[in-house]
């Protein structure tokens, strides 16, 4: 086993991020990272013992169980940066960051196209019973004469984007040539054509689904509850492709086996890898594991940004995707 090159500048990685399943290689050539999960330690012994000195961090928070908070940067008194391999930064105590001044930098709009497509994908999945439809041949029922149930069009549906922002406006820009009719809640209001709500519950009111693509705040944690699913109605169908805690799991469960919405396509939960059971036999809803930004051609760019922001902080100079402040 060859020994690490300690000439090259020194990395901690928080999680196991899938971009080193693919890119490690090429990134293990331009830095030396310290990998906890690797070792026998606990993370924060790991720390303490191996990354007093490290400047900078990868996170992943998909793999990472946690937040980067007060406590963890404690433990790095030399840090510097963090780069996640996330557009959303909610892991990480961004206050606390800027009072010790640690620079933050995320994926931006890396990931934007694919998961507005896997969007897209869900409604259509919901709307069109594929999933259903393939479970139904692969068991054999087609030949069996057994009758299929009619499913709903696209076209012409009233939907709601929560969250306009890269992906959000995307996940806009398809379903209108779909034909569906857009508006949409935002924190603030966007210089588009599309009516906007300030109020979640009154944009459910108009619409018959609803896409999730806000970031996770304290203000969006649990912003779609039982009255905005009321709202919602019978008829209506709720895509979630931003995070799982925006939505009161507990109650989305309830609506859906009690037959308060129509149905629900979701690749984010609140308790990833757990998935409420309830939802596991139910055909009107088509579940996914948080895989709506896990393209080759995303990863490749997340490699570079990824790649690009640790270069530019060891040659001190400016980010490529720092997370600047509201």
């Amino acid at each position: 086993m060859a020994k690490p090159n300690t000439a090259l500048p020194e990395v901690i990685v928080l999680g196991q991020p899938t971009l080193f399943n693919i890119y490690g290689e090429q990134l293990s050539h331009k830095f030396r990272f310290l990998k906890p999960w690797e070792s026998s330690l606990p993370s924060e012994q790991f720390i303490s013992t191996h990354a007093q000195s490290v400047q900078a961090m990868i996170s992943s928070p998909k793999d990472f169980v946690g937040k980067i908070s007060s406590s963890l940067l404690c433990l790095l008194p030399s840090l510097r940066v963090i780069v996640t391999t996330s557009a959303g930064v909610n892991h990480i105590d961004l206050v606390e960051c800027r009072r010790r001044g640690i620079s933050v930098a995320n994926a931006v709009s890396v990931f934007s196209e694919d998961v507005a497509d896997f969007a897209v994908g869900l409604l259509i999945d919901v709307l069109r019973k594929i999933s259903v439809a393939d479970r139904f041949v692969k068991n054999g029922l087609w030949s069996l004469h057994v009758d299929f149930p009619l499913c709903s069009k696209v076209g012409g549906r009233k939907v709601g984007i929560v969250g306009l922002g890269s992906i959000g406006l995307k996940v806009a820009k398809r379903l209108e040539a779909f034909g569906c009719i857009i508006s949409y809640q935002s924190r603030k209001k966007k210089p588009v054509s599309y009516p906007f709500y300030p109020d979640v519950h009154e944009l459910a009111t108009k619409c018959d689904v609803l896409v999730i693509c806000c970031a996770l705040t304290e203000q969006t944690r649990h912003l779609i509850n039982k009255e905005v699913l009321l709202a919602l109605g019978k008829g209506g169908v709720i895509i979630n492709i931003a995070r799982g805690s925006v939505i009161n799991e507990m109650e989305l469960v309830k609506c859906l086996v009690q037959g308060e919405i129509a149905g629900a396509g979701l690749d984010v939960f609140e308790n990833e890898p757990n998935v409420p059971e309830e939802l596991l036999s139910l055909d009107n809803v088509v579940l996914t594991r948080h895989v709506a930004c896990c393209t080759e051609d995303s990863f490749r760019d997340l490699y570079e940004l990824i790649s690009g922001n640790l270069e530019a902080f060891f040659l001190n100079k400016p980010l490529l995707s720092p997370v600047l402040d509201d």
